[in-house]
């Protein structure tokens, strides 16, 4: 089961995120009506952030699909970071938003109506996302897919928004204090805030082509080792992410005297190799004598 879970498609998923956020919008916005609690309508409106995010996330993910083309000869990979960027973004928004009627009903604390319905409607939309956000996170490791994850963690997010809201909502039932409400929805848009700004900070360093996470190096190294031999060496290996990509540039080095057919057999075996280990990876290996030495610029000499 958790392997099937694992293979769904990012397009699939992210669809079905389209329609339990239509499904939760709903939920949550007759919680907040029957109730009138604004710790309720913070939570309606992260969700309608929700869907929002699930329509962009998959239209970058199909942007993200096209194969590679004239001006774009690395393909579309890197299309799936606007996707995070724009999730954190409308993350960021939506806190503002939920702070401003927050501070309004604060001011001028109401008392809540009918509070068993609304936390009963609040619990059930809760649990459709937290399903669907754990799918989620397993099939965008699977897929090496940012925009996946992004979605996913702001479903977290929102798991986490409503159980600070149902406990919020709880209390006032239990207290009578009407403040509580409004101070819980403030805290609620503190904690998505700092969710969106990770999401935005992880946009952009992905934008900034960051080297191949630690154990997709490892697998590259255990890799190169299996080759290694006093007449081959390898050296100059830099990596970088794009999207589902990853790449891998390195010399090879071998005896002068080999002829080009075995020593470009020789590194075909270590490209596939390569790729083999590291699904989604694009390895180019320079071929360089034993003796010689690649010289590379530094960026000092090119300011």
């Amino acid at each position: 089961m958790g392997l099937a879970v694992k293979e769904l498609s990012p397009s699939l998923l992210l669809r079905v995120s389209i329609g339990v956020a239509l499904l939760t919008i709903a939920l949550k916005t007759l919680a907040w009506w029957i109730t009138g609690s604004v710790g309720l309508l913070s939570d309606a409106m992260e969700s309608l952030v929700n869907l929002a995010s699930a329509v962009f996330a998959l239209l970058m993910v199909k942007i993200a699909l096209r194969p590679a083309d004239e001006d774009h000869p690395y393909g579309h990979h890197k299309a799936e970071y606007f996707s995070s960027a724009f999730e954190g973004l409308a993350i960021i928004v939506a806190a503002g938003a939920i702070i401003w009627a927050a501070v309004q009903r604060l001011l001028a604390p109401q008392p809540l109506e009918q509070l068993g319905w609304g936390l009963a409607l609040s619990v059930v939309a809760s649990a459709f996302n937290g399903a669907l956000a754990w799918a989620m996170l397993k099939s965008s490791r699977h897929h090496r897919s940012i925009a996946l994850e992004g979605d996913a963690r702001h479903l977290l997010t929102d798991v986490w928004t409503s159980a600070g809201v149902v406990a919020g909502v709880g209390l006032v039932a239990l207290t009578g204090w009407n403040w509580l409400d409004p101070a819980v929805a403030i805290g609620v848009a503190l904690n998505i805030l700092r969710e969106g700004a990770s999401l935005v900070w992880k946009s952009s360093q992905g934008l900034m082509d960051n080297a191949v996470e630690p154990d997709v190096m490892a697998d590259i190294e255990k890799t190169l080792r299996e080759f290694e031999h006093h007449t081959i060496r390898f050296d100059h290996i830099s990596t970088r992410r794009s999207g589902q990509r990853r790449f891998v540039d390195l010399h090879m080095h071998m005896p002068a005297s080999w002829t080009l057919g075995r020593a470009a057999a020789v590194r075909a075996a270590v490209e596939q190799a390569l790729m083999s280990a590291v699904p989604g990876l694009r390895a180019t290996i320079q071929l360089l004598p034993s003796d010689v030495e690649a010289h590379t610029q530094d960026q000092e000499d090119m300011l």
